[in-house]
């Protein structure tokens, strides 16, 4: 590109190239895919100007270029810098074919297996602030609270995860307003959430199965155990295909054999993990061969 391009570079009227230029752009670009695999092509250099402009204006550092040199140094801004720009979309029960499948597929068989007081771990990926998580945890235990009881009274562990602060912060706070439960099955809802006018909050038997962390994708997982479920829907769509293929290697490596992997809907499993696992349905993996 030619030095009138990148000095032309504004993404409002009225910017300077003094305070954002294409140079920040693709500083920003590169942090965030070191760190977080996340890809950004230069059309959202739009979205990262409007969601880094008040933390510049916040750090005091009044450029883009002098707020990039201050985040290279300071972990709490570069933190800052990376829950800004990740993307928390989500709701209750997207993708409804995969808690209809664990329901009718998965859990007969992990009920069998926390009755003989063997452990059953299931883990939310990229939790965002929950909807996910409790989502699966709902199906899981099922609508019927004393068929819940081996799950309850066993060694059920749910682990959720995600980059974002301010998205394990909503997870953790199991509270939504009830109309975002709208295509959450009555059944589920009526056993494991109560509502306080406008709002839903979840059982708390319930969420003391549940383990709420923060944790890259891409770094390391401090993680010993093996997991029966491993849900991992829609971040992928942000990474490149070598990111893509690492993650998933990862993700198989870290289930059981048998065990399920859930991914997003545009999401498919490519790479060396293709060999581990075989596909049974819409988006599903299961661990091992047929």
């Amino acid at each position: 590109m030619n030095q009138l391009a990148q000095d032309s570079f504004t993404p409002f009227p009225g910017i300077s190239a003094q305070v954002y230029c294409r140079a920040d752009f693709e500083a920003v670009r590169d942090i965030v895919y070191d760190i977080a695999g996340i890809v950004l092509p230069p059309g959202k250099a739009t979205l990262v100007y409007s969601r880094l402009a008040p933390l510049v204006r916040d750090s005091g550092q009044q450029t883009f270029s002098r707020y990039i040199d201050f985040i290279r140094t300071d972990a709490d801004a570069r933190r800052k810098t990376i829950n800004a720009l990740t993307t928390n979309h989500t709701f209750f029960y997207r993708e409804s074919h995969h808690f209809e499948h664990l329901a009718e597929e998965v859990r007969p068989m992990l009920l069998d297996k926390i009755r003989s007081r063997q452990p059953v771990r299931v883990w939310s990926s990229a939790c965002s602030t929950g909807e996910e998580l409790y989502s699966l945890a709902m199906t899981l235990l099922g609508p019927d609270k004393a068929g819940a009881r081996p799950f309850l009274e066993g060694d059920l562990a749910i682990l959720a995860t995600d980059l974002a602060d301010h998205a394990v912060a909503g997870a953790k706070a199991a509270t939504y307003p009830y109309e975002a439960l709208k295509d959450v099955p009555a059944e589920l809802k009526n056993a494991w959430v109560k509502r306080e006018g406008d709002q839903a909050i979840i059982a708390p038997e319930l969420c003391r199965k549940v383990h709420v962390k923060r944790l890259n994708l891409l770094g390391d997982w401090p993680i010993r155990k093996q997991f029966d479920v491993i849900f991992c829907r829609n971040v992928m769509i942000y990474f490149d295909q070598p990111t893509k293929d690492r993650l998933v290697a990862r993700l198989a490596d870290q289930l059981l054999p048998g065990g399920h992997l859930y991914i997003g809907h545009s999401e498919r499993v490519a790479g060396p993990a293709q060999t581990q696992l075989t596909l049974v349905g819409s988006t599903i993996y299961r661990k091992g061969r047929m």
